[in-house]
C-alpha cells in the first residue's frame, strides 16, 4: 500500500506561486491566515495548505 507525501514548500515556492513579496507571506503566517509548520529554523508549508488558500481568496472575491 502505497501513501503519498504531501508536498512541503519553500517561503520561496509560495512566494512564485501566490506571487507576492517574502514579507506578505510572513503576514500571512502571523496572521494565521496561512498554516505553516518549521523544519530547524526553514519554514514549510503543506502544497494544500496553498492551493486551499488560494481557492478560498478566489471564493471571497466572487
Amino acid at each position: 500500500m502505497t501513501t503519498a507525501v504531501p508536498q512541503a514548500l519553500t517561503v520561496k515556492d509560495v512566494m512564485a506561486a501566490l506571487r507576492v513579496s517574502h514579507s506578505k507571506v510572513y503576514d500571512l503566517i502571523n496572521t494565521n491566515a496561512l498554516p505553516s509548520f518549521t523544519v530547524g529554523r526553514s519554514r514549510r508549508f503543506d502544497a494544500a495548505d496553498v492551493t486551499a488558500y488560494m481557492h478560498k481568496r478566489k471564493e471571497d472575491k466572487d
